[in-house]
């Protein structure tokens, strides 16, 4: 399993970094202001609706020329677990061998395309349910009953066909394509490298995952994550009471970004020097491109959660599915800590998926009603959204009206 350099204090860069997002939130919080754009940004409803765009969205972002997310490493930590990835459409098994690599496969028997595997469950083979064909770890055919029948078929040349997969610092990438040309996951990430190693997410361990389905355009629904200026109307009741509205510390990563959400305790460090301040968990939710959100958050000090939000576009320019799933950052420390860690995923889950994604839902009905060219207007405070539309646009070669 890839996992961070050894070499390298990511504990003590995140505790640089969370000094310096704790600096600048408390700068916003004295001054009432927030990270923002040259002026606001202009953008269509069609850019949500038109079905040639969602199309070359799912070819370009969903088909195999970007890396996705599929999970974290301790989803499938030991030789003979498995992980399946069938969002885009393309059944796709994970595979961790012997040698401990994990590689991805079509999920399909190369004898009669019967799907191999249908859940997670850990074993040394996979055998085909409708002939009894049977794979090793490695996607090779290592039985093959009836033998005589395949006369001048080699069983090397029968192998499972394979996907690209990358196992990166503790994060699963496929490509879910056959003969898709595998992306070096350094150019993909770029600048936002160190930013994502810095999470050691080799040491997360699964606590609860599950799905939040909308009747939206998953891009519509994406936009949900990136601001904080609906936090007092849409959760007054949650968030809003312990976050500064419409108030946030922003960086770009290339096609990546990490933004944070100064909460009101970042006022009262204004008038105070540094040397007093406490010192803070690193924090933040990190946007990996294209469909991926990363929020590190504490419970308490010292004891923290991570939460992973991959959204994909269903059949339709107005169906999206989100995959959610929380981790323990350094392994579960007690029952406690694990019954807080599901918490934090209802709690997380109840939120975004009757008041973000209703919001979304409602609001998508209202874009497909609309003509492709009325203007959804980004204010400059809104400057993640913009950035994430204008990166989308750029890798599918479709120009923003």
């Amino acid at each position: 399993m890839a996992d961070a350099d050894p070499g390298l204090n990511w504990a003590a860069r995140r505790r640089q970094q969370a000094r310096a997002i704790q600096r600048r939130s408390a700068a916003h919080a004295a001054a009432g202001t927030t990270d923002m754009a040259p002026g606001p940004f202009v953008n269509r409803a069609g850019t949500y609706t038109d079905p040639v765009r969602f199309a070359a969205e799912q070819r370009h972002l969903f088909g195999g020329d970007v890396p996705l997310v599929a999970g974290l490493s301790n989803d499938m930590p030991n030789p003979g677990d498995r992980l399946l990835f069938e969002e885009t459409g393309v059944p796709i098994v994970i595979l961790r061998g012997k040698d401990g690599v994990a590689r991805a496969f079509l999920n399909m028997c190369t004898h009669r395309g019967a799907k191999l595997a249908t859940d997670c469950t850990s074993s040394a083979r996979l055998t085909c349910p409708f002939h009894a064909w049977t794979f090793d770890l490695a996607g090779a055919l290592v039985g093959l009953p009836g033998a005589r029948g395949f006369a001048g078929h080699a069983k090397a040349d029968l192998g499972l066909v394979p996907v690209a997969c990358t196992e990166w610092h503790g994060i699963i990438f496929v490509q879910p394509r056959a003969g898709a040309t595998p992306v070096m996951i350094e150019d993909h990430l770029g600048s936002f490298l160190p930013e994502l190693a810095q999470l050691e997410l080799g040491k997360a361990e699964p606590v609860k995952a599950g799905e939040m389905r909308a009747a939206s355009n998953w891009k519509f629904a994406l936009d949900t994550y990136g601001e904080g200026y609906h936090f007092a109307t849409l959760h007054a009741s949650t968030i809003g009471q312990t976050h500064f509205n419409d108030m946030c510390v922003y960086d770009k990563f290339g096609p990546h970004h990490r933004v944070g959400f100064p909460d009101k305790t970042a006022l009262a460090l204004a008038s105070l020097p540094e040397s007093e301040w406490p010192e803070v968990d690193y924090g933040g939710v990190h946007y990996l491109f294209p469909n991926t959100i990363l929020f590190i958050g504490s419970i308490e000090p010292g004891k923290g959660f991570t939460q992973i939000f991959r959204l994909f576009p269903g059949k339709t320019p107005g169906e999206m599915v989100t995959k959610f799933a929380v981790y323990a950052p350094t392994g579960v420390q007690s029952d406690q800590h694990r019954a807080e860690c599901e918490f934090a995923f209802d709690a997380t889950a109840r939120v975004v998926s009757t008041e973000d994604y209703v919001i979304a839902a409602n609001g998508w009905t209202n874009m497909a009603a609309a003509d492709p060219m009325t203007p959804i207007i980004f204010g400059a405070n809104e400057i993640a959204l913009a950035n994430v539309h204008r990166a989308i646009a750029d890798r599918i070669g479709m120009a923003l009206d």
